[in-house]
């Protein structure tokens, strides 16, 4: 098996060394210091693993059930603490699918499990999200594209990256649709909590018995650099069988990042922080989607929740060509270009990041480079 390298993270390690003065498009809330959370930390803390249990710091795993309001619906036991969501969905991918498997996924979407399916062996069936339906999932092409050979459903709610969202009767419908083919069904749900228009969507695995949920701290709170996620699942066997594969990968979490997660997710620091981020995230969405208004050429569907979305560009501009072009004098501004998402003719805008991104300066910057196009 040889996992293929992806767009996404290709332009990033081609510019990680780029030095922008400004970014438009961050995808997760302003980071949170160490100092934040010292008061809490017991020096003595032995800097081993936990020393009390495999699939994570009990508390830790009460706070992941608790915020996504699964408490009582599903057992700590139910949840593993993971490197993140990716490696949670990572773990669940790779128990799941065998050469020569259906998986069913979203596009635009996140694009590890793409990636990973390539790299098994499995078949791919994609189902498409249109821009002129404001990017809105299409259930009943859903519904078309499951059949008895499908494995494995995977999704993102809130999408990741147009921020549109899933209701409770979407998921529900969704469950039915999987639950005839037997299939099993992953919600990666790292934007949950910052909705912009109604309530948070329920968590699938609460919903159905083959359903699996994956999160982290890192998007909302901030906290990507602990790699602190999780997976929520009611079947026995699958997180037993994560478990094990975590065991002959990255084996048992970090003691840091899980004590840390432990208190930012204590449920009145948690929701303060939440409070926080959705007070940020709202003011900068607003002020993005008057500056799209005002940018000739320019268009977006805003997102409905969390911090990312794709704003399409004027007609003959390619996304990579531009992406690049912005990174060079005189505008020094970093963003992804839409092509990790396959749609070239777009750019990532993003609304997090807080003060440090310098996002009002990188607004200008992206407007004077468009309107300098071309050169």
């Amino acid at each position: 098996m040889k996992v293929k390298i992806h767009t996404l993270f290709q332009y990033l390690l081609e510019t990680t060394g780029a030095d922008p003065q400004a970014i438009v498009g961050f995808s997760l809330s302003e980071s949170p210091r160490l100092g934040d959370f010292l008061s809490e930390l017991d020096p003595a803390l032995p800097l081993d693993w936990n020393n009390r249990d495999f699939r994570g710091l009990p508390e830790l795993r009460d706070h992941v059930l608790t915020q996504a309001g699964l408490t009582g619906v599903c057992k700590r036991e139910d949840v593993l603490i993971t490197a993140g969501a990716a490696e949670a969905n990572y773990l669940a991918i790779m128990q799941l699918l065998d050469p020569g498997d259906e998986i069913v996924i979203e596009t635009p979407g996140w694009p590890q499990a793409e990636v990973l399916a390539k790299a098994v062996g499995a078949k791919i069936v994609r189902v498409t999200r249109r821009e002129d339906e404001e990017w809105q999932l299409p259930l009943a092409a859903l519904e078309d594209a499951v059949t008895q050979a499908t494995k494995l459903i995977f999704l993102s709610n809130p999408n990741n990256p147009t921020g549109q969202v899933l209701s409770e009767r979407d998921l529900k419908q969704i469950v039915r649709i999987a639950d005839r083919a037997g299939a099993w069904l992953l919600v990666d749900e790292v934007y949950a909590g910052l909705e912009w228009e109604g309530p948070r969507a329920p968590s699938v695995a609460g919903l159905y018995p083959r359903g699996i949920t994956t999160g982290s701290v890192s998007k909302a709170l901030g906290l990507q650099g602990l790699r602190t996620g999780w997976l929520i699942s009611q079947d026995a066997d699958l997180v037993m069988d994560a478990v094990i594969l975590r065991e002959n990968a990255s084996e048992i979490m970090n003691i840091m990042g899980e004590t840390i997660a432990e208190i930012a997710l204590r449920p009145v620091r948690y929701a303060t922080a939440m409070k926080n981020a959705r007070a940020a995230g709202a003011a900068n969405l607003k002020r993005m989607n008057a500056w799209v208004d005002a940018t000739p050429g320019l268009a977006w569907v805003s997102p409905r929740a969390g911090l990312i979305g794709l704003g399409k560009l004027p007609a003959g501009i390619d996304s990579d060509a531009f992406a690049r072009r912005l990174l060079q004098e005189p505008y020094r501004t970093f963003l992804l270009p839409g092509s990790a998402y396959d749609q070239p003719g777009h750019i990532r805008l993003g609304v997090g990041g807080g003060a440090g991104v310098n996002l009002e300066d990188g607004l200008s910057r992206v407007a004077k480079a468009l309107a300098d196009w071309p050169d």
